[in-house]
């Protein structure tokens, strides 16, 4: 298993502001998105559902550095940068393989929660497994 979960993305018209390129809230969802698949590829779900927990976003973050258009393919690359007791730092980057084009980068600040309580609760020893942590300094292409 990759510690680095790629994917890719046509870019739909509806992701298009007033502006003529990509809407930075479709960055967002994409971001949520592409962290749920990658989740879902190392087994995590299953794994989370058995211990009564699930992740909620503490923070996002995103730095947008060229336009995107309806239309253009896009790649999203996504990892775990930092694992904690009850916090997980994801990493995202898009980019635009047809010019070479980094399109946006960002990051996400993950809290696992007893789904009951909602209150933080340690990352379980089956979630831990299954990440790879890629540390920051390593490059990511």
């Amino acid at each position: 298993m990759e510690a680095i979960y790629r994917d890719t993305l046509v870019i739909p018209e509806d992701a298009i502001d007033a502006n003529g390129h990509v809407n930075n809230v479709a960055y967002v969802q994409w971001m949520q998105d592409v962290a749920v698949r990658h989740f879902a590829s190392i087994g995590g779900i299953e794994a989370m559902h058995a211990a009564g927990g699930t992740w909620v976003a503490r923070s996002h973050r995103i730095e947008y550095l060229a336009p995107a258009f309806a239309g253009d393919r896009i790649e999203i690359r996504t990892w775990v940068s930092a694992l904690r007791r009850v916090r997980s730092t994801r990493r995202y980057e898009f980019a635009r393989p047809s010019d070479q084009a980094a399109l946006a980068k960002g990051e996400t600040d993950w809290v696992f929660i007893d789904a009951e309580t909602g209150r933080p609760c340690a990352i379980p020893a089956a979630i831990r497994r299954a990440f790879t942590v890629v540390p920051d300094a390593e490059d990511q292409r």
